[in-house]
């Protein structure tokens, strides 16, 4: 990487929602255990699901916030998981915005006040307030204290998540960002938080500190972030020292990012690799792509062809804490990646609810158990998750129609 940090091999777990830390929001055994696993499963690089730098912005009930040094012991621990190896941790961290549960959080702030629409869970979000300036440069700085506060702890890099419609999504994003300040408007003042927030975390953790970033190759919305811009906010982002740039897309309102894409997109395999293709010949940065990866032949062609340098892979992790090695020694050259499933047609094409799904398969790795594809996130959410976690699925159309169906 250009900060001269070095990726022992091309294979990432890209972040997935944990969720494992209710209440507290601090790092537990299961949660650490489960990158334990992680890591002696081979894995070149594993970033974490969502770290949030501000208690008062929280995305999800059980997300880990790192905001000050509170928590400072058991985030050594959590990153001595790769000491004494060649292994990369980094944290992926996050301010949710506009994108964010209202029942637990007494305030949402966004760049202007627009409200996310989700179909069936809209009533879960608040009218988002729009941030002022002085706000704006206190969570530029947020950003920087949690990375800097991580490395101290022993991490080996941090994400920045720049997708997926949170905050920086936001900003970046004409549709949801309506100011006409310095931080809206042209795709220049649109791109300012996000430079800034990447510079500000530079300062504070050196120039040999490895830095990424997750963004949007587009949002999928009709008047939205367009891969257009994508293209010229990564070569922005690349000429600024940026040490990795992994390619996703889509937001809470349109999920491209976990997979409910059309059909001619579901069957070139990886989802977003036209585009990494295009951008690999506007800059020399590092490129991940995320999404869609089944074969170890076309794991092999992207990589073989220069487009990208590290192939992401997500959901499999869940059931396949071991498939890095398990690819290393050839055991599935010949065979597809498994692709984990609940077998509900339903619900593996509903997108949210299938997460609930994975949480509940890294909860089982956090805690000793083996990889079990029998497992019913049904059987299991009502007794394992928060209240809100269950009102979030319970007004959610498809469980409703699930549950009256027996499962």
């Amino acid at each position: 990487m250009p900060c001269g940090a070095i990726i022992p091999n091309r294979l990432a777990k890209s972040a997935m929602s944990e969720n494992m830390a209710p209440g507290h929001h601090r790092p537990t055994k299961a949660l650490i255990k489960a990158y334990e696993r992680w890591a002696k499963g081979g894995v070149g690089l594993s970033i974490t699901g969502n770290i949030m730098i501000d208690r008062r912005a929280i995305g999800e009930p059980g997300n880990v916030i790192v905001e000050d040094k509170r928590d400072f012991k058991l985030l050594q621990k959590w990153a001595s998981v790769v000491r004494d190896t060649d292994l990369q941790l980094w944290p992926q961290i996050n301010h949710p915005g506009r994108q964010a549960l209202s029942a637990i959080n007494s305030e949402v702030v966004a760049p202007s006040a627009v409200k996310t629409q989700v179909q069936g869970l809209s009533a879960l979000f608040a009218n988002p307030r729009a941030l002022t300036e002085p706000e704006i440069f206190d969570l530029i700085k947020r950003f920087g204290t949690t990375a800097a506060i991580l490395r101290e702890a022993g991490f080996t890099g941090v994400q920045i998540h720049g997708a997926h419609g949170y905050l920086i999504s936001q900003f970046l994003s004409p549709l949801v960002n309506k100011r006409t300040d310095q931080w809206g408007g042209s795709l220049e003042n649109r791109a300012r938080f996000v430079l800034e927030v990447y510079r500000n975390i530079r300062q504070k953790v050196g120039a040999d500190f490895p830095v990424g970033i997750k963004i949007n190759s587009a949002d999928f919305q009709r008047g939205g972030f367009t891969e257009e811009e994508s293209m010229e906010v990564i070569k922005l982002l690349g000429s600024e020292g940026m040490d990795l740039i992994e390619i996703s897309g889509g937001t809470y309102e349109k999920p491209a990012m976990v997979g409910i894409q059309k059909k001619s997109t579901r069957e070139r395999e990886a989802y977003f690799l036209d585009y990494v293709q295009n951008a690999r010949k506007l800059l020399s940065t590092p490129l991940m792509l995320t999404g869609g990866f089944r074969t170890v032949a076309t794991m092999e062609a992207a990589l073989a062809e220069g487009a990208l340098d590290i192939v992401g892979i997500a959901r499999p992790f869940t059931l396949y804490p071991d498939l890095p090695n398990r690819i290393f020694q050839g055991e599935l050259d010949n065979c597809d990646i498994p692709n984990p499933k609940t077998g509900l047609k339903i619900i593996d094409n509903s997108g949210f609810v299938e997460v609930k799904w994975h949480e509940i398969h890294i909860r089982r790795l956090g805690e000793g158990k083996k990889p079990d594809h029998s497992v019913s996130a049904f059987s299991v959410i009502p007794h394992n998750l928060s209240t809100t976690a269950k009102k979030m699925l319970s007004g959610f159309p498809v469980f409703k129609s699930t549950r009256k169906r027996g499962f």
